[in-house]
Order: structure tokens, then sequence, then C-alpha cells
């Protein structure tokens, strides 16, 4: 542990921003897994609800520096498409 007192602050507001993060990221990752699952099921409208959700949540991830556009880019794209293969 640091011993100045402007470091101790750092290192308390750094585990608070890595735990919100953290959060973020599980949450995105459900959402695809959601996205993934209503899928398999052959479930349309569930897939597309849970697809907008993702889409929601890969945005705000971009937005706040969690994951690389490209990143969201690729997901939409692959989540599009499963969601389209549904019948």
């Amino acid at each position: 542990m640091a011993n100045i007192k402007s470091q101790k602050k750092r290192a308390i507001t750094n585990l608070k921003k890595q735990n919100a993060k953290q959060g973020e990221k599980t949450a995105l990752k459900t959402a695809i897994k959601n996205v993934l699952v209503a899928v398999e099921a052959n479930d349309k409208e569930a897939a597309v609800k849970a697809f907008d959700n993702a889409n929601k949540l890969l945005d705000k991830a971009v937005a706040s520096n969690i994951k690389h556009s490209n990143y969201a880019a690729r997901q939409k794209s692959r989540l599009a498409k499963a969601v389209n293969s549904v019948k």
C-alpha cells in the first residue's frame, strides 16, 4: 500500500472503477449469451428482444471505453446473422 495520501485515494478509486467495469463486462457477456440461447431454442421473438438489449449494452461498453468499437461491430454482426438465421 502507498504511503502518500493521494496515492491511497487513487488506489481506492481504482478499485471502485474496476468493480464497476467488471459488472458492465459481465452484463454484456450475459446479454450476448441470452441471444445465442434464444437462437438455439428457435425463439425468434426472444432472440430479437435479447439482440436489442445486447446492442444497447455493446454501445454502452464502447462509449465507456470498456470494449473496442471493432469488437462491438463484430459482435453485432455475428449476433444479427444468428438472429436472422432463425425461422
